[in-house]
């Protein structure tokens, strides 16, 4: 900390003697300073810079931008998260498009680093990433503006299901960032260079942010629960893995290559009624225990359900319209990569006093193909599942992640260089 100087001090090293400005405000400060040593007599003084304390920092840490995976997917999920959705201005074409991503890139390098963004306005801000991830990917339109031919089959909304009740300020977009970190301060900063630096090429269309638990309230590695107080990607393929891989990266010799996908369905959960059902009613409608996140069939929660097994009354065990069955690749065929936060927005003030809540999931699902390995599952678990009582699918949006860029290169180079 720099010394405070005394008032009269300043005005010496003026050359001259107090004004009346500097008087009366001197004589205040001496005043209070007078009052504040009375006060203040035997308490210790405050330490002037904080003590180094290396349990449980995690400030520091980085992850890397570059690579062959954009970063931010097949990463140990972050305690928060900001999903930006931007349309492009009518004026943007392909090279504006190829503009933007540079300078975004080139922001997202800079920042997950911890060093300030080109132009930085606040750049100690950019300091202590925290884990800080930015993944980019193209909805649509963005295709319709590289005029290229080389468009995924599945890069179009999703089907229309009985369940949906979509809005449009939760769904689509020509674009996405996806802004994560286990710090919200670095995640505000990098959010705002983000959005300033692209303003003169698209306008944000809606903005999702979620949350788990913070950074070491539970061991690495624990699953979380969402709202509902459920266990929530228990089946999820394990990062680094050639399972993870298969199930995740796009293969083949176009642009998409070691890209993805990504669906991010915005579900408003009615945990008013859901708090009317008992424990055994919970469990029946999931098809796993509250406590320990096991299936009903199972002691631990990564034990595989065994939907063949039947109860004393001549039931299954696993009911044929619990979540876990519905969902599980032994019925659809197919598996995705969830990562999967919370929202809570809090009661509307003047509503109805009974509803003290407006809580949900945002569902991020991570796949190499929308039609083959992501629709089926809905598909199944729009006709019949049990959670559709108390879960409402209110924004949906589709987009196409493309792979990582290599130092001095650029998100998208693949479809737009």
């Amino acid at each position: 900390m720099t010394p405070t100087r005394p008032v009269g001090d300043n005005a010496a090293a003026r050359g001259r003697g107090a004004t009346r400005r500097g008087f009366l405000f001197g004589g205040a400060a001496a005043g209070v300073g007078v009052a504040a040593g009375v006060a203040l007599a035997g308490t210790p003084a405050l330490a002037a810079d904080p003590k180094p304390d290396s349990t449980g920092v995690n400030g520091s840490r980085t992850v890397a931008f570059h690579g062959t995976h954009q970063a931010g997917i097949e990463t140990p999920v972050a305690s928060y998260v900001t999903y930006l959705a931007l349309d492009l201005h009518r004026e943007v074409d392909a090279d504006g498009l190829r503009r933007l991503m540079k300078l975004w890139s080139d922001d997202a390098a800079r920042l997950t680093a911890g060093t300030p963004a080109l132009a930085d306005t606040e750049p100690h801000l950019a300091e202590d990433p925290a884990g800080l991830t930015v993944t980019f990917g193209f909805g649509p339109g963005a295709l319709d503006r590289a005029a290229t031919s080389k468009r995924p089959s599945w890069l179009r909304p999703l089907p229309a299901y009985d369940i949906d009740k979509l809005e449009e300020r939760w769904s689509g977009g020509d674009l996405i960032v996806v802004v994560s970190a286990d710090d919200q301060v670095p995640m505000a900063h990098a959010t705002r260079m983000i959005l300033k630096d692209g303003r003169g090429f698209a306008s944000l269309r809606w903005r999702q942010d979620g949350f788990r638990r913070a950074y070491g309230s539970q061991p690495g590695g624990t699953t979380m629960r969402n709202l509902f107080d459920q266990v929530d990607g228990t089946a999820n393929p394990r990062l680094g893995t050639p399972d993870f891989d298969t199930v995740v990266w796009a293969t083949g010799d176009d642009w998409m290559a070691g890209g993805t996908s990504l669906v991010l369905r915005r579900i408003e959960i009615a945990i008013e009624t859901w708090d009317e059902v008992d424990t055994v009613g919970r469990e029946n409608a999931i098809g796993r225990t509250v406590t320990t996140g096991a299936p009903l069939t199972g002691t631990a929660e990564t034990d595989e359900p065994d939907f063949e097994a039947i109860g004393p009354h001549g039931f299954p065990v696993i009911s044929d319209v619990s979540h876990v069955r519905r969902a599980h690749h032994h019925f659809t065929g197919a598996r995705i990569f969830r990562r999967g936060y919370n929202y809570d927005l809090g009661p509307t003030p003047g509503a109805d006093d009974s509803v003290v809540s407006n809580t949900g999931l945002l569902f991020a699902s991570y796949q190499a193909d929308v039609d083959a390995q992501y629709v089926p599952i809905q598909e199944a678990l729009a006709k019949a599942d049990l959670m559709n009582v108390w879960t409402t699918p209110i924004g949906s949006a589709v987009f196409a992640i493309p792979p990582g860029c290599a130092e001095g290169e650029y998100v998208g180079q693949g479809l737009l260089g």
